[in-house]
Parts: C-alpha cells; sequence; structure tokens
C-alpha cells in the first residue's frame, strides 16, 4: 500500500477531561457500542492502509483492551498491522510528550521502518466516514507538500475552533478563534497527508531546531514556502471537542440519515463482543433509542442510547439520555439529558435532570 496510518489516540484528551479522566480519548465509548478510535481505524482499512501505529500516552489500558493484536480490523499480520506506539522520552527531553510534533520524534524508527511512500495522520475527536485514497489521490494531483483536512461548518456561540484560510484550494492561513453563534469557518478536522520522506525531514529538523507544534511551528511557518493544500470534507462529521459535543454528536445518530451514512454498509469495525440479545418486558416502550445487545428494559426509554448490559428496571423513564455499559437503573426513576459512565447504579425513586444544553455526567462506578 502506498500509505502507513498514525493515529494520536490522546492529542485532545482535554477536550473531554471528565470522560477521560481514567481512559484516552481514543477509547471513550460511542455510539452504543463503539470507541472513537474505531473510526479514523476503520477509515484506515477501508482505504486499504494496512499499517497503522496508534501513538498513545497515558490512560490506554483500556486502548489496549480494546484494540488488541487488531484482529478484529484484519489488522493483525506478521508484516504491519496495527502497532501501539506507547510513549517514552527523546534524547533532548526525558519528559513524555506535550505536543503531536514532540510525539512524532518518539516514533523515527516506526518511520523509518515503513515501507510506504505517503502518511496518513489524524487525531480520535471527529466521528465520520472518510476515504483517504481520494485525499491521497488529490494531494498527488495538486502536487501538494501537506494536505490539512478540513469541514465547512457553523459554529456555536462561544466555540474555540482551529480554523483554515482557504483561497481556491491552498491554504493561506492558520488560527484558532472564539466562534460567534452562525458564524461559519473552515474548521481543520486534524487530518494531515503528506510525503513519509518529508515527514521524517520536518521530524529531525524539528529537534535540532527545538521546535514543539505541527500546526503553529511547520505548517504556520511555512505558508508560502510549501505547497499546502485545503481539502474539503462535504460528509458528516461530528467533532468531540466538548462534553456538550460529545452528547450532541451521539444523540446525532439517531438521525436515520446521519446512522446511515455512518453505519450504512457495516464498514466501522469495532471488537466483537458475545452478549444476549436485549430483553424487552411486558411494560417495556422504546422509542426513537439504539440499545446495545445484553439490555434488559422493563422500563420507557425514548431518544436515548444504551450500551451493552444495561437494566432498565419498571417504571423508569430514560429520555435524550447516554448510558454506559453495565449501568443499573432501578425502578419509578426519571433520567432525563443524563451521561453516564460504565458501571453506575442508580437506586429506586431517584429524578436526574439536565438539559439539552447542559447534560448531566455521572462518573465511572458511582451509586446514586
Amino acid at each position: 500500500m502506498r500509505a502507513v496510518g498514525i493515529i494520536f489516540s490522546n492529542i485532545h484528551d482535554h477536550n473531554v477531561a471528565e470522560l477521560a479522566r481514567i481512559r484516552t480519548l481514543g477509547s471513550i465509548p460511542f455510539g452504543g457500542r463503539y470507541r472513537l478510535i474505531d473510526f479514523p481505524l476503520s477509515n484506515m482499512v477501508n482505504s486499504g492502509i494496512d499499517t497503522v501505529g496508534i501513538i498513545t500516552k497515558s490512560n490506554y489500558q483500556s486502548l489496549m483492551d480494546h484494540v488488541g493484536s487488531g484482529k478484529d480490523w484484519d489488522l493483525a499480520r506478521k508484516d504491519g498491522g496495527l502497532i501501539l506506539l506507547p510513549p517514552y522520552g527523546h534524547a533532548e527531553n526525558s519528559m513524555l510528550y506535550n505536543s503531536r510534533l514532540e510525539a512524532l520524534k518518539g516514533i523515527t524508527s516506526f518511520l523509518f521502518r515503513a515501507d510506504e511512500d505517503y502518511v496518513v495522520m489524524t487525531d480520535c475527536d471527529a466521528v465520520c466516514r472518510m476515504n483517504y485514497n481520494d485525499i491521497i489521490d488529490n494531494h498527488i494531483k495538486e502536487h501538494a507538500d501537506i494536505t490539512l483536512v478540513y469541514k465547512k461548518r457553523m459554529l456555536n456561540e462561544g466555540e474555540r475552533a482551529q480554523r483554515l484560510e482557504v483561497a481556491g484550494n491552498r491554504v493561506t492561513g492558520v488560527n484558532v478563534k472564539t466562534g460567534e453563534d452562525g458564524e461559519e469557518a473552515n474548521i481543520f478536522a486534524n487530518v494531515f497527508v503528506l510525503k513519509k520522506s518529508l515527514l521524517l525531514s520536518i521530524v529531525l529538523d524539528s529537534i535540532s531546531r527545538n521546535y514543539s507544534h505541527f500546526m503553529t511551528d511547520i505548517v504556520a511557518r511555512n505558508l508560502n514556502s510549501m505547497r499546502i493544500i485545503g481539502y474539503e470534507h462535504k460528509g458528516f462529521l461530528a467533532a468531540i471537542t466538548s462534553l456538550q459535543a460529545y452528547y450532541d454528536s451521539n444523540l446525532a445518530l439517531l438521525n436515520k440519515e446521519i446512522r446511515d451514512e455512518i453505519f450504512g454498509d457495516r464498514s466501522v469495525f469495532t471488537k466483537v463482543r458475545d452478549s444476549a440479545p436485549t430483553k424487552y418486558g411486558n411494560f417495556a416502550v422504546v422509542k426513537n433509542s439504539m440499545i446495545a445487545d445484553g439490555c434488559l428494559i422493563e422500563g420507557e426509554v425514548e431518544n436515548s442510547i444504551l450500551f451493552r448490559n444495561v437494566k432498565v428496571g419498571r417504571g423508569t423513564v430514560v429520555k435524550n439520555s447516554i448510558v454506559m455499559q453495565n449501568a443499573v437503573l432501578g425502578e419509578n426513576c426519571t433520567l432525563n439529558c443524563i451521561i453516564t459512565d460504565k458501571n453506575v447504579t442508580v437506586t429506586d425513586r431517584k429524578v436526574l435532570s439536565g438539559s439539552g444544553n447542559h447534560p448531566f455526567y455521572i462518573s465511572k462506578g458511582i451509586m446514586i
């Protein structure tokens, strides 16, 4: 294959600090049965990229458990396949990395061993279907040095996002600004394409120059001296930039058009677990929801996403909520606009309510 893949599993942990406190961003549960890393990893496999390095930093035990040898993505191979790249300090700095460029300094041996001509780099903060072959083809056609993928969308009030200024198809500016409600901007999707030889040159040169940040020290400094191209992704893309964005992105899957675009041909792969089918009691009512395997539903669920092995007691009403794996909801409870992490227990007759603009989060293992 002509490209090797690099996935940064934790670059944006701070954006969803509540969910990433005990895990890395890439292993945050999403959509009832998936983890965030499943989306970029599946995009790479579907694009024929069969050597993928996953850069980790901390709290990555659940990520290791999830991806394993890569067999669920057909990446358990003697040559190439899925390779976890754990953190370690480099010669001039024994501390763990704090940026994308510093992380790349620690995997130069992985890049030197790769036979592929191109590199596709992506983060785990976006849920989308993306064909990297189309981006590579455009990169070659445009004789680009670096291609940056962006999504043109409306911003929310106060949302901070990294924007690309694009003239024609050339990137002419990079900045991070706070948006105004309804403002449209080209939001960087944290996907890069470039030649492996150029990436190695950039990384090695950055060590001597003490550069730390790929976008500010490399891209922004070289807008005139390099041919840096913008590639617009026109399909659905949900950016996980906050707990609110995580909540909204999950519930967006209840829209059939979005769900069909992401999952329509069943090519988003994840770790396969054997679970019994969900059991619905005599008084169960389920409307416009996604329910994973192994659940027991005896109450009412509406506009919600339930992960595996969730129990909803009789008389309990769950609306506009995300309930993660192994949660137990007692009888005659009410949950509205709630995100529960794994193994949460809510005892009988509790009323928990957030709002669509401010969902309430319950940490892993908490009993209420």
